[in-house]
């Protein structure tokens, strides 16, 4: 489905949670009507518990809140925070509780990825950070790196709409009659800045590729340069190909990708695919900093995309995620600038033989680990030629 484009929006982009946190309680606080948040993780950690006050002085005031978490990325939600919160008055609902019988079945990888956030239809927060403390890391290293984006304007509507809508579905799941939807209509689908952006979700029913369509299309009409920063980078081989085009055809491509071991399958199963990218022309870059989380890019430093999706199996197949795509010279080149000072303060470019210098077993590591990808997304039914 094509993405609709609505001008008249003031965007505000988010650097990690140093940024992110702080404006959002200050929303939460200021809210008069009411107040729905989604997350895949929602730690009982310093920043969860400051979202959490935020969340219950709302309530305590007569503001209606809701929060939607992961049954998976937020596994101990159920046990330390939703009683506190509940008590509090708080609609409060996990997404997928099931996940102590968890197996490899493909509706039990269905996660809930997406990190939104509406307030009182005046201000939305859409982005990549979760409710967990950037520092809540497995090393003593600098705060993950991610963003997200403040907005107000017309894409209000259709990100409420999104919030609305899953609510809905899971409170039919669960045969919920206690929390009836009731909800502020956005006041603001009028006109509060001049940039123009789109709202994309990813489901498994409508809107099965719209966020993956959207990045191809960016790509194979970008004349200049691309600028991908993603966390999880595993594309399938329509993308690679997107890519490789564009740099045989002159656009100066550059991805910047974890350097640090996350989870460490995903980490060698990408680099796998370091030497054709390479090999086409395409610069790496590692950053080593810290935990890279961000998932965006920025295309001919017009068009740019800020959000929960990464170019993996997990996220372009079986996730619900949200991104939002903007058209504005000044937001895309103020992403760039950002990117570009972390790749001077943490990153580091890999040579262009870097694959061929590792070590037979180390290539075969690797290679070994992008197979098994492969076999577990075919065995859930995902393959084919992607």
């Amino acid at each position: 489905m094509a993405a609709r484009f609505l001008p008249g929006n003031r965007l505000t982009l988010l650097n990690s949670g140093a940024e992110y946190f702080p404006a959002l309680i200050r929303a939460i606080d200021g809210a008069q009507r009411d107040v729905h948040l989604e997350s895949y993780i929602f730690e009982d950690d310093a920043t969860g518990q400051a979202v959490s006050d935020a969340m219950v002085r709302a309530a305590r005031r007569g503001v209606t809140v809701r929060v939607l978490v992961d049954g998976f990325g937020a596994r101990e939600f159920a046990d330390r925070l939703q009683p506190m919160l509940v008590e509090a008055g708080i609609q409060a609902m996990v997404y997928r509780p099931d996940i102590a019988r968890f197996q490899l079945r493909r509706h039990r990888l269905r996660r809930l990825h997406r990190k939104l956030v509406a307030i009182d239809g005046e201000i939305a927060f859409i982005g990549g950070i979760n409710i967990i403390d950037d520092l809540n890391t497995p090393h003593q290293i600098p705060p993950r790196y991610d963003y997200a984006v403040r907005v107000e304007g017309p894409l209000l509507a259709p990100i409420q709409q999104a919030l609305h809508r899953l609510w809905e579905i899971v409170l039919w799941a669960k045969l919920n009659r206690r929390y009836r939807l009731t909800h502020s209509s956005p006041t603001g689908p009028d006109a509060r800045g001049g940039q123009t952006a789109a709202f994309l979700v990813r489901d498994n029913i409508l809107h099965r590729r719209d966020i993956e369509e959207a990045y191809l299309q960016a790509i194979d009409a970008a004349q200049q340069d691309i600028l991908l920063a993603n966390a999880y980078f595993l594309p399938g081989r329509r993308f690679r190909k997107a890519l490789q085009s564009a740099a045989k055809r002159g656009v100066r491509v550059v991805i910047l990708l974890q350097g640090r071991v996350e989870y460490r399958l995903m980490h060698y199963a990408t680099q796998a695919l370091y030497g054709r990218l390479l090999g086409a022309g395409i610069r790496i870059f590692e950053y080593r900093r810290s935990f890279l989380h961000a998932k965006v890019a920025v295309i001919d430093s017009v068009w740019a995309t800020v959000g929960s999706s990464n170019i993996d199996p997990f996220s372009l197949l079986l996730a619900r995620e949200a991104n939002i795509v903007v058209k504005d010279r000044l937001f895309a080149e103020t992403l760039r600038q950002s990117l570009g000072q972390a790749m001077l303060d943490g990153a580091r470019e890999l040579p262009v033989d870097s694959w061929r210098r590792l070590p037979w077993h180390s290539r075969l590591l690797r290679w070994l680990s992008y197979n098994l990808v492969r076999v577990l997304v075919g065995i859930l039914g995902y393959g084919g030629k992607r």
